[in-house]
């Protein structure tokens, strides 16, 4: 660990599977809140969920036709119509207030209960309704045209959920089934593991706000930007600090902000040749590890833990500055903290098997992530980089929707060889 006035680089570096599994260790689960239905997705739920009541209530209509008695339509058919009397209606909502007996039907909608006394029903095209309608004819009888079995278009009561029944486990994703689920319980509000609050600080004084005048000699922060659309694409709430400057007030004050959080996430200032500067205010804050991770791009690493004035931990995790590092960084390692944080599973992302056209060369014995774009042709999937691949060029990021992956022990992978290739994102297009 770092400690101030003495910075310790580790000389050997760190697989990608290492590195994570220390910085994943340094994470817990966050505690629960109650958040309204809507606000609740994408969140995991942090109790078990049992139903007080069926689902549904009451045996009910699957159709709108008619409740009858089955055995009253034997040998029914368009030639033979069984004439039944019309004895009511029933709407879904409202409760039947007379019981089928033999010979009578009752008018019914999908989903209302089903009148004592029937036990099948039958859909109104299987009837002579319309031709009756059609005549302007009452529908004080209805003939019925087809046979129908014991049971036929009847849901039965709790064949969805039974009282009692453990619905949803505690751990489950809230994805839109689940809150449909949740409301058709009657649950107004649940309770989630909250997002984690995630601190975002660029450091350097050649950065400028997006939005302010363009200096010569300056760029606009995209990191910042990047990492916080991949926290709030991930389920965290992003808090963006803005610009910590090469001089100490600035950097302790960004920090200082950056403490009331889950996490803090900075970028650049972690490699060797870096402003000792940021190492050292980091250091006074806790206790930081400077990596080198065996990875192309985003070699540099940052990790350790922050500590406030009031006794709390708070993890932090340094990006590379140059952007694809930073992007491709927070993917394989904010990523899965922020998912920890939120109860969710670790699920690495989608990997699929691919036909390289260009090839990728490694030069130093570190696990490449290329920039590609994936596409299907004739159910193969082909990888073709998205140009030069320097950790600088953030549009060879945005024209990408996946990392093709050179392993550290491989040179090179030709074109016409087959890559592994993580995907960044799942296009409907291709899948």
């Amino acid at each position: 660990m770092a400690e101030h006035g003495h910075r310790h680089y580790d000389e050997a570096m760190l697989s990608v599977e290492d590195a994570l599994e220390r910085i994943l260790s340094v994470f817990h689960v966050l505690e629960p809140e109650d958040k309204p239905l809507l606000e609740a997705m994408g969140q995991v739920l942090a109790e078990d969920v049992v139903s007080r009541f069926d689902i549904p209530p009451l045996d009910n209509s699957a159709m709108d036709g008619y409740a009858v008695k089955a055995r009253d339509l034997k040998g029914a058919s368009p030639e033979s119509p069984v004439l039944l009397t019309v004895i009511g209606s029933v709407a879904a909502g409202h409760l039947p207030d007379r019981a089928v007996a033999g010979g009578t039907a009752i008018r019914i909608m999908t989903g209302a209960p089903l009148p004592e006394g029937a036990d099948a029903v039958v859909p109104f095209e299987e009837t002579d309704e319309v031709a009756r309608r059609a005549s302007g004819a009452e529908l004080s009888e209805i003939a019925v045209t087809t046979e129908v079995e014991t049971g036929s278009d009847i849901r039965p009561a709790a064949q969805d959920v039974r009282r009692g029944e453990l619905v949803l486990d505690r751990g489950a994703l809230l994805r839109p089934a689940e809150i449909g689920v949740l409301a058709s319980l009657g649950y107004q509000t649940v309770e989630v593991v909250r997002r984690p609050v995630v601190a975002i600080l660029a450091t350097g004084d050649e950065l400028l706000e997006p939005g302010s005048r363009h200096d010569p000699g300056k760029i606009y922060d995209s990191n910042s930007y990047g990492v916080a659309a991949g926290v709030l694409r991930y389920g965290g709430i992003p808090k963006l600090l803005g610009i910590a400057r090469d001089n100490l007030d600035s950097m302790n004050t960004k920090l200082r902000e950056g403490l009331e959080s889950d996490i803090l996430i900075t970028s650049a200032g972690v490699s060797k040749g870096d402003y000792d500067m940021v190492k050292d205010v980091l250091a006074k804050h806790g206790k930081i590890d400077f990596w080198s991770v065996r990875m192309r791009p985003a070699k540099p690493l940052a990790f350790g833990v922050l500590h406030t004035p009031d006794g709390r931990r708070v993890p932090h995790l340094g990006l590379p500055g140059n952007p694809v590092s930073a992007l491709v960084a927070f993917e394989q390692f904010g990523r899965p903290a922020i998912h920890k944080m939120m109860g969710k599973s670790l699920h690495e992302k989608p990997t699929v098997t691919a036909v390289l056209e260009d090839p990728i060369i490694n030069t130093d014995g570190r696990r490449v992530y290329a920039r590609a774009v994936v596409t299907k042709v004739n159910g193969v999937y082909h990888a073709r980089l998205t140009g030069h691949q320097g950790s600088n060029v953030l549009t060879s990021m945005a024209r990408a929707n996946g990392l093709a992956i050179c392993p550290d022990d491989v040179p090179r992978k030709e074109a016409g060889e087959t890559v592994d290739v993580q995907m960044i994102d799942w296009p409907e297009e291709v899948f």
